[in-house]
């Protein structure tokens, strides 16, 4: 995707990059003179490291392939699901289903806000509303999937129509509210949506990377642990294995190195070497794009796990109600 064959020569400041040049500046300095930088900026010990980055202009295709391809693979299940020939009976998980179709949609919707490249359709407001929609069309996925497979063995979910309706309100608007912090620390700057690390939004930062270690990497560890247990003491099977599990693949990464990322930004952790840091911004970029692709994988997952759960009900139904 990106490149570094033409070197940044301007100061840009991206999440957490590294990508301050130096070499065409001219310092002078007096005896009695001192230069002392702003509280606007927040320079990384590797300030003078360059890192290339992976997702630049050059990988707008990428971001457009992906939203269009995710967009008409959601459209096309969520179709499937609430059409009137659609038969329900046979895969009563479908109001979940239709959830995460939505959601795979919203998050397709807004890849094209935050793609670099399209520079002149970037303003402070759009980038705002892309990073909210972004993440809560995410979180608000990985909060159907945790739900789903933990409450179902024990209790059908999706044929209670009031429970269904009150997860629904209550899942997507925690999922709005989560995403919240990444849409305030959002801005747009040289045209491009970014992360800018001003002083006085880094908490903003550090909770948004704390939401997303809890909701993509907690979360699924969480529910491997509890079914462990829980088959370790004879207490049942725990949280439901099914495809669907599969979803939390492709946003694991991102909550692993966001977290990692936040523990170099605050110096707890500290990174020795320019290479060090040049591998913490390729490993961002690589977990944004596998990520990213999850919208293409969702609507194949949600189709694979009907068919298994329609597989099942037919099987369970005599010969003549098949």
């Amino acid at each position: 995707m990106g490149n570094c064959l033409h070197p940044v020569e301007r100061f840009s400041v991206d999440n957490s990059r590294t990508q301050f040049t130096f070499e065409n500046w001219n310092y002078s300095y007096e005896d009695n003179a001192s230069y002392e930088l702003t509280d606007d900026y927040n320079l990384t010990p590797a300030a003078p490291c360059y890192s290339c980055n992976l997702l630049d202009s050059s990988s707008l295709p990428f971001f457009i392939l992906t939203s269009v391809l995710g967009l008409l693979a959601s459209g096309g299940i969520l179709f499937t699901i609430l059409r009137p020939f659609f038969h329900w009976q046979i895969c009563p998980s479908w109001p979940i289903l239709a959830q995460l179709a939505v959601g795979s949609a919203l998050f397709s919707i807004s890849v094209p806000i935050l793609a670099p490249g399209l520079y002149s359709a970037h303003s402070t407001a759009l980038c705002n509303l892309g990073y909210w929609a972004w993440y809560t069309a995410a979180f608000a996925q990985a909060l159907f999937i945790g739900c789903y497979v933990f409450l179902n063995p024990s209790l059908n979910i999706v044929q209670i129509p009031g429970l269904t309706l009150g997860l629904t309100v209550g899942l997507w608007g925690a999922a709005a509210l989560l995403g919240l912090p990444v849409a305030l620390a959002s801005d747009a700057y040289d045209g491009l949506c970014t992360l800018p690390s001003y002083r006085n939004l880094e908490t903003l930062k550090h909770i948004h990377s704390a939401i997303c270690f809890t909701i993509f990497t907690g979360l699924p560890l969480t529910l491997l642990a509890v079914r462990g247990l829980k088959m370790a003491l004879g207490k049942g099977p725990g949280p439901w294995v099914s495809v669907l599990w599969l979803w939390f693949i492709f946003w694991w990464p991102h909550g692993m190195v966001l977290m990692f990322d936040a523990l170099v930004r605050s110096k707890a952790v500290l990174l020795q070497t320019c290479q060090s840091q040049k591998m913490l911004d390729m490993m961002l970029d690589v977990a944004e794009a596998l990520a990213t692709l999850h919208c293409v994988a969702t609507p194949l997952l949600l189709a694979l796990f009907c068919h298994q759960t329609t597989r099942r009900s037919l099987a369970s139904l005599s010969l003549p109600a098949r």
